[in-house]
């Protein structure tokens, strides 16, 4: 069996098999993301990229139809860079099926995927997979971790909570994926993180950035404040999660996979309204289009074929243009990109002449704030908040002190 992967055009390679193709084979190319059948020269097109051409590679081998590198004279055998690649991206697909399997978020999986990367490509253990150094001598698994949390700290300068998120990459990798016992990675280096007062926005400073922005992008910062929400959260609120009868809001699939109830504000209640007739408008042109379908959560589209259809699917904060999936060739709409809202808050900021280190997330911290001002007790803000534990929300409880801007200073006693 002989597989010839060469260059098609700028943006494609051509990949050919001489033997003709039998369905493992034809898995394997399917696979890859943006593939396309060429009829006229007969043979798969992949995109012309590096991360292309190792998942090729690697589903082939998975394939059992080709011998594995180490199985070949010694003058045969690819690059050693080119193997130690295959073995990070074996490694790197294990766990994503582990993350999955416990319903890891995709954020926190993307995470980890480039920790437990970096990783591996530092020790260098695709070239021995057996976690040896280059002296040959076996190295404990904890000596691995600690060495690598180092380099962070001392080379990357990294932040205690990005060492503790590489930390938790790490075990997780090597207790569900290398299933190495929990016992032996007793010893790993946890970071401190120090206690840190959270930017607020005044009452006044709030009205002068929302004052600044306009459309939609205000309204989402209206519904960030109103909320509490995050900005993620915000954005991937569909139209059924607005409650307008029970004046609430249903935040679904937040932080930790975890859904919650916050207040419905009244005072966006006509603009959320307003906002809906605007999707609605824009749906009914998406269908008139042919199109329309939304992407449904976990299996719903399997489970309700049509929904993905429906209004109430709809995101509120729709995207202007439509997106193609260009492995499927299937158009549909996603919601607003977190990198617009990102923008427009900086430069409302500026224009409101704010010097603080404030963004979207400043709202959240502004929310909690003005509650526990207005007397609410920290354990409703924290189930507003959707902490998992009351410490964490805690961190608010400065604004119950004098604080230094409520002493008087001996010079103004002059």
């Amino acid at each position: 069996m002989t597989v010839t992967i060469r260059e098609h055009d700028d943006r494609t390679n051509s990949v050919q098999f001489t033997d003709g193709f039998t369905p493992p084979l034809l898995n394997a190319v399917k696979s890859i993301r943006g593939r396309s059948w060429n009829a006229e020269s007969k043979v798969w097109l992949i995109p012309n990229t590096k991360e292309a051409s190792l998942s090729l590679l690697y589903n082939l081998y998975q394939t059992g139809l080709f011998n594995h590198p180490s199985d070949k004279p010694k003058e045969e055998q690819p690059l050693p860079h080119l193997q130690e690649e295959l073995y990070i991206k074996g490694e790197v697909k294990k766990l994503r099926t582990a993350l999955s399997v416990r319903h890891y978020s995709e954020l926190t999986a993307v995470r980890y995927e480039k920790w437990v990367q970096d990783f591996l490509a530092k020790n260098q253990q695709g070239k021995n997979q057996q976690g040896k150094n280059q002296q040959g001598k076996n190295q404990p698994e904890e000596k691995l971790i600690n060495n690598f949390l180092k380099d962070l700290v001392t080379k990357k300068n990294v932040s205690a909570s990005t060492q503790n998120q590489a930390l938790s990459a790490l075990l997780f990798y090597f207790r569900f994926v290398k299933n190495t016992p929990v016992d032996r990675l007793s010893s790993v280096v946890h970071a401190k993180k120090k206690p840190r007062i959270p930017v607020a926005f005044s009452r006044e400073e709030v009205v002068k950035v929302i004052e600044n922005l306009s459309g939609t992008k205000q309204l989402v910062a209206k519904v960030l404040y109103g909320t509490g929400m995050r900005l993620n959260e915000a954005l991937s609120l569909r139209i059924l999660d607005i409650d307008f009868d029970q004046n609430e809001i249903i935040v679904r699939h937040g932080k930790g996979d975890k859904d919650r109830h916050v207040m419905l504000p009244q005072k966006i209640i006509p603009e959320l309204k307003k906002q809906i007739e605007e999707v609605k408008k824009i749906h009914q042109q998406d269908l008139r289009d042919g199109f329309g379908e939304v992407s449904m959560p976990n299996a719903l589209s399997a489970k309700y074929p049509s929904a993905s259809r429906e209004l109430k699917w709809q995101w509120l904060f729709p995207q202007k243009n439509r997106w193609v999936n260009r492995a499927t060739g299937q158009e549909g709409r996603w919601h607003m990109d977190e990198s617009l809202m990102q923008r427009a808050v900086k430069e409302a900021i500026l224009e409101a002449r704010i010097n603080k280190n404030a963004s979207c997330h400043t709202f959240r911290h502004s929310f909690a704030t003005h509650l526990l001002e207005s007397g609410y007790d920290i354990r409703t803000i924290q189930e507003l908040l959707g902490h998992s534990d009351v410490s964490t929300t805690m961190i608010y409880t400065h604004v119950l002190n004098r604080g230094a801007g409520g002493v008087q200073s001996p010079l103004d006693r002059m």
